[in-house]
């Protein structure tokens, strides 16, 4: 009956509490791994997926509560959330198409990430959430059947809600989006949702109910297919941590992680020497003045970095440390990850591993930051601090930085972090977008420097003397970056927000070893 009391039928209300609650975060989850092939997944895009999220709820949580007062129906409170589970079962389906016009719609006008993600966040994942935050008001409306008992069973309904928010967030990250991708996570929590709402139904109510969940079980069977199409691609992967494709540009392979803006690693038959940033890491071994022995490479991504160090540097032992071990596999099948014997790869986070290795290092090179955006706790002075303790006698530490024209804030700002803790940082411009910032445990003249650098191996003596030609002195920073406050997003935004009203931006400036 459309009236029936829900009170007749409380294990049905509860389930479908927890499982709305279920939906509601997995729904979260996924939205950010479907954003990321297209805005990557920064602090402000979840910013905007999270903000959007609760605000979502909240006028969910209103609508129900106004809507179980005039209609206090099972039915109504079933119907709301079939339609949630429809909206979500969609989601996988005009995600592409919509994110795909969005991102040109978006470059069109140079407003970025920020803009894009909140009015896909908006469009795409708004609308169910919506829906399912009306279902707590709505079941706590007719859970409660007497007033002496109505905060017990308002304390019950938002528990089991709170519970199935839990769930919902920890199996698709940790099992579902691995195991069987965001297309497939997706559309099993529709159908937990729509299933959970037929026990509320009865008679003819029942069907259309039953045709919601059954066309949602069967998308089940279509194929994922591909992601993000584009021309040459080889390899395409959801990991645990992030989007992962390898694509074939002519004679060269290249590793792009989430929207793909930068590339990770790259590959070509017959030469370690790329014309990209991975050639600026092999200047800094003759700074050291002696034989490179043991270096850390702190984001490994597919090993571009190690493979070279492989053929120029063949004596030293190298430990990459790469957090994603899809990259990791990446890089093995396509990118020559194994041409080096002395790499051995770790599965760790950068600033973790070397908290825990006892291990001194002459060189530790940072690749780790995911241009444009820095992990703020790899840019403080608390971590260079670190560094310098890993690093032996005369050890050296070499990052990329990200900058654009006439722009080098961030790098200014790293390199300023890091001359607080190192006697001595320098800086070379090797890039467009692209700073190299080295510090050194033992301070050198500029002209040891330069001569150092002159004892390059032949091949990498054009980029060595580029570097001793344009290196600069770094100087403190009177307020360097701390655990506490490294507000890396909001200078590397308002330079991007910069650059882009400058204009488009132009071809990055190669380094002279590019290969042809």
């Amino acid at each position: 009956m459309p009236g029936a009391p829900a009170a007749s039928r409380p294990r049905a209300l509860t389930a479908l509490v927890f499982f709305a609650g279920i939906g509601s975060m997995a729904t979260e989850i996924c939205a950010s791994r479907l954003l990321a092939p297209y805005y990557g997944s920064s602090t402000a895009v979840w910013a905007n997926i999270i903000g959007l999220i609760l605000v979502s709820l909240s006028l969910g949580y209103w609508l129900g509560g106004r809507l179980a007062d005039r209609h206090p129906s099972p039915v109504w409170l079933a119907t709301i959330v079939l339609s949630a589970a429809a909206l979500i079962a969609a989601i996988p389906f005009v995600a592409r198409p919509f994110l795909d016009l969005s991102v040109r719609g978006i470059d069109t006008i140079s407003v970025g990430a920020v803009v894009g993600s909140f009015a896909a966040s908006l469009a795409l994942f708004a609308p169910p959430v919506i829906l399912l935050g009306m279902v707590t008001p709505f079941a706590v409306r007719l859970a409660a059947t007497r007033v002496e008992d109505a905060g017990r069973t308002a304390g019950r309904i938002f528990a089991l809600s709170t519970a199935g928010s839990i769930v919902g967030t920890f199996l698709p990250a940790l099992i579902t989006i691995p195991l069987i991708g965001t297309q497939r996570t997706l559309l099993c929590a529709a159908a937990v949702i729509a299933l959970a709402a037929l026990p509320l139904l009865r008679g003819r109510q029942l069907v259309p109910g039953i045709a919601v969940a059954a066309l949602i079980g069967a998308l089940l069977a279509l194929p994922p297919g591909v992601i993000k199409p584009q021309a040459g691609l080889l390899y395409e992967r959801e990991s645990r941590y992030q989007f992962i494709q390898v694509v074939q540009q002519g004679p060269e392979r290249q590793l792009y992680l989430n929207e793909g803006y930068a590339i990770h690693s790259v590959w070509r038959a017959g030469t370690v020497l790329t014309g990209g940033e991975w050639d600026m890491f092999l200047t800094a071994p003759p700074l050291l003045g002696r034989p490179v022995r043991r270096v850390a490479i702190l984001g490994n991504a597919g090993g571009t970095t190690a493979r070279a160090y492989g053929v120029y540097y063949p004596q030293a032992r190298i430990d990459g440390v790469e957090i994603d071990p899809a990259v990791t596999a990446a890089g093995r099948r396509y990118f020559g990850l194994g041409d080096n014997p002395s790499l051995t790869v770790f599965a760790a986070d950068a600033r973790p591993f070397l908290a825990s290795t006892g291990a001194k290092y002459d060189l530790i090179l940072i690749d780790a930051y995911r241009q444009p955006y820095v992990p703020f706790y790899l840019a403080t002075r608390e971590f260079f601090r670190l560094v310098r303790s890993r690093l032996a006698p005369g050890g050296i530490v070499a990052l990329n930085v990200s900058t654009v024209p006439e722009d080098h804030r961030l790098a200014t700002a790293i390199a300023g972090t890091l001359a607080t803790e190192f006697p001595q940082v320098v800086t070379w411009q090797a890039l467009t977008f692209n700073q190299f910032v080295v510090g050194l445990t033992a301070a050198q003249p500029p002209a040891t420097l330069r001569a150092r650098l002159a004892t390059a191996p032949p091949a990498l003596l054009p980029d060595a003397a580029l570097f001793a030609r344009d290196l600069r002195p770094a100087v403190p920073a009177q307020t360097p970056w701390t655990d506490d406050r490294a507000p890396v997003e909001w200078v590397t935004d308002r330079m991007i927000a910069a650059y882009a009203l400058r204009g488009a931006a132009t071809p990055e400036t190669l380094l002279p070893t590019a290969p042809r």
